[in-house]
């Protein structure tokens, strides 16, 4: 198709023409366009469907307040849904498809629901699909999500990558327009760090839309010679296309900016979106306003749009939306509309102001004290009713009708945090109140000041008073002052279809209707007739809805009230939110010290929270797991084996008052741990539940080191942060995660003294009697370097963990391999690792599992009853102390050919199979290659006198029964003979 609707001038680039398809058709473009400029300069005015109705739906403004041109984006994987025509950028291939629709554009089926719209008016969900009750299932939900949403998903995984980023500045100006720009050289030239963000793509504002001058330039050109002044800035950062989403707490902003959108394709390594999280000292808010809609019959069809935007199509785009125009106005500034489009050459069929003393012209026909009544046109706006002062009527012919109702400032960020804004009566419309952000002004309309003047005069101000700079202002360029000329209006009163919300088909008829049933508070009509909860957030229609509903409650419109806005302030790809945090980057991987070694030698890997560590070490021939695993722990108990237990967190806890605090924090004691020795301890929740078990090595009088499992690390450290400085603020004790900072390795094995005594240095002696079991100290290894030593067993063997910085840990656990090849040394990882600890009987996560008590577990004379600690008195409750209570017991197989399954429930050999019936369950199990058979962990109740009972361990969701013997949880050692060898 040719461009129909292209006009003169405008700041295109006709040199480049872009091709794109809407809808399965062809069209051409100019660089510089928007999707929705391209569309209307083809002639396309009908580019959607409402929501409710699928009434069709034009472009009605030329920004991100646009609730009607929403459409889908590219295809296949990259298809994006819901996107705004207006402020989606041209580019060569573009591919966009109206929504909302089936099976085409033109012809909708579900525009039938226009017909039945006396039975689908506003809360219509709460009245109907109540009965009968069956068919809520069956019939009406699936029909309700059929019809719901209005774009659709690809359903594939987003090709697209993301990312975040932080940004610090001294002054954030938010908004790039007359007030933005005067402020961000007023900023600039006085050295201030300054980032200028726009959601455009061509910084400017307004000013790229307008025809008046400021000084002897243009008022695109004073915009773009102040753009190039502040890019040869060092001290000023330009963001275009970035759109600040939110206002946080202490200076912080979110600020989405678009790096790829307008790329045909992206880059390798190039993000799509950014979210930012900018640092600021200050911030300015120069967001401008947004123009509001008058509502009336039939004023929702294409090519009734805002008189503003009809302004910025035609002097910026090049565009108009027909040969000949309308417009509807209550303002002055309705008329600078007509005027542009004139001086276009665009006809002007009138001007029609409900003031009886509105201007008139000399080049078009004003009708004065005159109103819209209705429109006419099935797919498009054709004829325009007008009702003239003097009563009689009076039908215009236009293709395209520019509304203008006044502005309203954008104060959303102002809300951010709570604030609410005030109502200002010469406007006719609400401003920032007095609860702003710390550190946020409001400058230029965004702040109500809505002539050029008076914005960039505010802009320089803004700056010069956040900044407290000592200068003067800057020389201001000569630019319209005019004062705000409107009569407040905003409906046409006797109309039966009226919109407000034209995304979610809310008319003027479903708030009067709202205050009839009683849902008359402001947060109760946005629920009940969702108005203002479409994907604009309300920008175009919460005004008209608030002040009709002070009308017909018999109030003024601040004592109605408004609602106040919540982030994001347009909406935000949910994978903009994500960033780089999808599949394997979910989570940050985090590698133990000895991972490239592993890498080296060929280990599988699992991932255990957010570490990826060992799990096993398979060698040439070996073509099953278990054959490594099992090597693996019978080499270890036989000889000596090295695993890395990095992962294990870590507490540095120092502090006069650090043994009475581990004293509080464990249900054993410690405050008479001897100096150089380790103890076992137990930790509970306040309920008396087990929290988590470990280890406390007492290095000097002032200094421990905790250890914790590696699932509960971060928990336990944010439990004993909170006792800290919550429960015992007065202690005088410090707590420092130092999980990162050391590489640990336990060497586990009757050689592990062996092969330790060949790298610590020989000043130590780690011998039985110098170093006995639960020892523990600082020592220096391989010629000096400082090192850690505790003798403490996770496998049941001799055992050492041996600690150096991080970032030795890697020659380290080389050198280990090294020295050990005489005693045959193997490597072992997590699969071995947990096969000792279920032959030894250690409770683990699966046991600790957050429903188990000391008690449960064997430990239940842990729990002094010599002290106070917490959750000791909750655990004494009588339902946790039961005769019969769950202990942990040992489980083996009757036939050592048969399975043990974590998960299968102890049942008595005799006797039905359920719930009631139930005697245990299994917690963990594993095949141990010590006893030649599958065995297991887990809790039976009164365990500790069945030892030696038969039973049946049975799984009914996989059809498991296997006849099990009781025995002790500590199959190998049971004396623990081997760890004090």
């Amino acid at each position: 198709m040719t461009q129909t609707n292209r006009l003169s001038g405008g700041q295109i680039d006709r040199n480049t023409t872009l091709n794109f398809r809407f809808d399965n058709r062809s069209y051409t473009a100019h660089s510089g366009d928007t999707l929705a400029s391209a569309l209307l300069a083809n002639g396309v005015r009908m580019i959607g469907r409402s929501f409710k109705y699928h009434r069709p739906r034009g472009v009605l403004t030329a920004g991100s307040e646009e609730p009607n041109g929403i459409v889908e984006l590219r295809t296949g994987n990259r298809k994006e849904p819901n996107t705004r025509a207006t402020t989606t950028e041209m580019f060569d291939g573009l591919e966009a498809q109206s929504q909302n629709r089936w099976p085409s554009l033109k012809y909708d089926a579900l525009a039938v629901n226009d017909l039945f719209s006396n039975f689908l008016s506003a809360g219509f969900y709460y009245k109907t699909f109540m009965w009968p009750a069956a068919f809520w299932e069956k019939l009406y939900e699936p029909m309700i999500r059929r019809a719901a949403g209005l774009g659709s998903l690809s359903m594939e995984d987003d090709p697209d990558e993301y990312d975040k980023g932080f940004r610090h500045c001294d002054l954030l100006i938010i908004g790039a327009g007359p007030s933005g720009l005067m402020a961000a050289l007023t900023a600039g030239r006085a050295g201030a760090d300054v980032i200028l963000a726009d959601e455009d793509f061509a910084l400017g504002g307004r000013l790229n839309s307008e025809t008046f001058t400021l000084g002897d330039h243009s008022a695109s050109d004073w915009a773009a010679q102040a753009v190039a002044e502040l890019s040869a800035l060092p001290n000023v950062r330009l963001m275009p296309r970035t759109t600040v989403i939110g206002a946080f707490d202490h200076g912080v902003y979110g600020a989405v900016e678009r790096t790829g959108d307008h790329l045909p394709t992206l880059p390798a390594g190039k993000p799509r979106q950014i979210l930012w999280r900018i640092y600021t000292k200050r911030a300015l808010l120069c967001a401008g306003a947004t123009e509001r809609p008058i509502a009336f019959e039939n004023n929702d069809r294409p090519g009734i749009m805002m008189a503003g935007a009809l302004r910025s199509y035609a002097n910026r785009f090049a565009v108009t939306a027909s040969e000949r125009v309308a417009i509807f106005t209550n303002n002055d500034d309705g008329h600078r509309t007509a005027a542009d489009m004139h001086a276009k050459g665009v006809k002007i069929a009138a001007v029609v102001d409900v003031r009886d003393d509105a201007p008139i012209s000399h080049d078009y026909e004003v009708l004065r004290g005159a109103q819209v009544t209705d429109t006419k046109g099935r797919h498009g706006l054709t004829f325009v009713e007008v009702a003239l002062a003097d009563g009689t009527t009076r039908t215009l012919d236009s293709g395209a009708l520019g509304v203008s109702g006044g502005w309203n400032p954008n104060v959303h960020l102002t809300c951010h945090q709570r604030g609410r804004p005030a109502w200002n009566e010469a406007l006719a419309a609400f401003v920032p109140g007095p609860d702003l952000p710390v550190g946020l002004s409001v400058a230029g309309a965004a702040n109500g000041v809505m002539s050029t003047h008076g914005a960039l005069q505010s802009g320089a101000e803004g700056a010069t008073q956040l900044l407290e700079l000592s200068s003067a202002l800057p020389d201001l360029p000569k630019a319209e002052d005019a004062p705000v000329a409107q009569k407040p209006f905003w409906y046409v009163e006797g109309c039966k279809r009226a919109w407000l919300d034209q995304q979610n088909d809310v008319t003027v008829k479903d708030v009067k209707l709202s205050y009839q049933e009683g849902f008359r508070s402001v947060e109760h009509l946005k629920r009940y007739t969702t108005l203002g909860m479409a994907t604009d957030q309300g920008k175009t229609s919460n005004m008209g809805g608030l002040a009709i509903m002070a009308e017909v409650a018999g109030k003024s419109i601040p004592e109605t009230g408004t609602t106040i806005f919540r982030p994001p302030y347009t909406p935000v790809p949910i994978g903009t939110f994500a960033g780089r945090m999808r599949g394997q980057e979910f989570h940050p991987t985090r590698l133990t010290p000895s991972h490239y070694w592993a890498k080296e030698r060929g280990a599988v890997f699992v991932e255990v929270g957010n570490w990826l560590r060992a799990q096993w070490f398979p060698l040439p021939g070996e073509t099953h797991w278990r054959e490594s695993v099992d090597r693996e722990v019978r080499q270890t108990r036989a000889s000596v084996g090295v695993c890395d237990c990095t992962t294990l967190g870590k507490i540095d806890v120092q502090g006069t008052d650090a043994a009475a605090f581990l004293n509080r924090i464990y249900a054993n004691g410690f405050a008479k741990l001897a100096v150089g020795k380790t103890r076992y301890g137990l930790m509970l929740r306040e309920d008396g539940i087990a929290m988590d078990d470990g280890t406390a090595g007492r290095l000097a009088e002032d200094h421990f080191v905790v250890t914790t499992t590696t699932a509960n690390a971060a928990n336990v450290y944010r439990h004993m942060e909170f006792v800290r400085q919550c429960l015992c603020p007065d202690m005088d004790v410090q707590l420092i995660s130092t999980t990162e900072a050391w590489a640990q390795y336990a060497v586990a094995g009757p050689n592990a003294r062996k092969l330790l005594q060949k790298i610590v240095d020989p000043e130590f002696d780690i011998s039985n009697e110098g170093f006995p079991f639960m020892a523990c100290g600082n020592i220096t290894v391989c010629g000096g370097l400082r090192a850690r030593l505790f003798r403490i067993s996770f496998s049941g063997e001799l055992a050492f963990e041996i600690a150096v910085p991080a970032r030795y840990g890697d020659a380290l656990m080389r050198r280990l391999m090294t020295e050990g090849e005489e005693f045959d040394v193997v490597p072992y990882g997590t699969e071995a690792l947990g096969v000792m600890r279920i032959e030894k009987g250690h409770a683990a996560g699966n046991e600790l599992n957050g429903t188990t008590t000391a008690l449960n577990l064997g430990m239940g004379r842990m729990v002094s009853k010599k002290k106070d600690s917490i959750g000791s008195t909750l655990s004494e409750r009588e339902a946790l102390n039961e005769p019969d209570a769950l202990r942990m017991v040992g489980i083996k197989p009757l036939d050592a050919d048969h399975k043990i399954t974590a998960g299968g429930h102890l049942m008595n050999t005799e006797g039905p199979v359920d719930a009631a019936h139930d005697q245990g369950y299994v917690t963990s199990a594993a095949y141990s290659p010590s006893l030649n058979s599958s065995i297991g962990l887990g809790f039976l109740k009164n365990g500790g006198d069945r030892l030696g009972e038969q039973m049946r361990l049975v799984s009914p969701v996989t059809d498991l029964t296997v006849e099990v013997e009781i025995v002790s949880a500590h199959f190998v050692d049971p004396e623990g003979e081997r760890v004090r060898a």
